[in-house]
């Protein structure tokens, strides 16, 4: 196997759960492997398109799990809506189906919601509905969001997940699968900002300088992770950790660049 090209990178943007870990469960030689990386003149982030959760919260949880992780560290499909909102639908209101956590997020952007923190608004109509991975979804979020949408309201959602994976091989209803609720109640589909939209590597090539080429993503979903570095002309590197066996893999009909059984021999093809 020629690793150059893998070698070659610059930026490595690591999907988190399925790929560094598994709930509180952190994957052998993962910690080690991020803390190695300055070392080997490489930068990293930490890139999800779980919106279920703040940027701010991520550092939290990934320093609690024992992960090194600044605020330049994490770039979430949440913080990737809120820049979305701003550049194409400046000033727009917006009623927002997603967390507590999220609806922050939206707010420290800027965002202009017409609800509160738990869904509620006395608004009749809006520009913008955005739907993202909701932890706290309550029936009347859907109601709302049905609402809006056959009054005309765009539709936006932070990402394309059906599935969050968990432990003991259990899953969550993702935000692709609360979407699907919604287009099948209204006929409306959305445009999802997330993994595999090509925008979540080109915001951070902008912003950190480093050329697509030269950006390495590594994840365990074909469709997200190993996807978005397809559309964006970057590194891609398959990890067998999560959600994609091994069977799956070999029948991908655009394969990876690499694809590993974790992220634990990573460090050994870059050492």
């Amino acid at each position: 196997m020629d690793w150059t090209k893998l070698r070659n990178c610059e930026l490595f943007l690591f999907d988190m759960d399925g790929t560094l870990y598994l709930g509180d469960i952190v994957y052998p030689g993962a910690i080690e492997l991020i803390r190695r990386l300055p070392d080997l003149g490489k930068r990293y982030i930490y890139l999800t398109n779980n919106s279920s959760r703040a940027g701010t919260d991520y550092i939290t949880r990934l320093q609690k799990l024992g992960f090194p992780c600044e605020a330049e560290n994490v770039f979430t499909s949440g913080m990737a809506t809120a820049l979305y909102l701003n550049s194409h639908y400046p000033g727009a209101s917006v009623y927002l189906a997603g967390t507590k956590a999220f609806y922050r997020e939206l707010k420290a952007y800027g965002i202009q919601l017409v609800n509160d923190e738990f869904g509620h608004t006395a608004s009749d109509s809006v520009d913008v509905v955005v739907q993202g991975f909701d932890t706290e979804l309550v029936y009347e979020k859907l109601n709302l969001a049905c609402h809006f949408l056959r009054r005309g309201a765009s539709f936006i959602a932070a990402n394309p997940d059906w599935v969050c994976p968990m432990p003991n091989d259990e899953v969550l209803p993702d935000c692709g699968s609360i979407c699907a609720l919604l287009t099948a109640s209204t006929g409306v589909k959305p445009t999802f900002i997330g993994k595999p939209n090509r925008n979540m590597i080109d915001v951070i090539s902008e912003q950190t300088g480093i050329d697509n080429h030269r950006i390495c993503a590594v994840g365990d979903r074909l469709y997200t992770d190993i996807a978005v570095a397809q559309n964006a002309d970057a590194v891609s590197v398959l990890v067998l950790s999560g959600e994609t066996s091994a069977e799956m893999a070999s029948k991908a009909e655009r394969q990876p660049d690499y694809t590993l059984p974790s992220v634990k021999e990573l460090l050994d093809i870059l050492c």
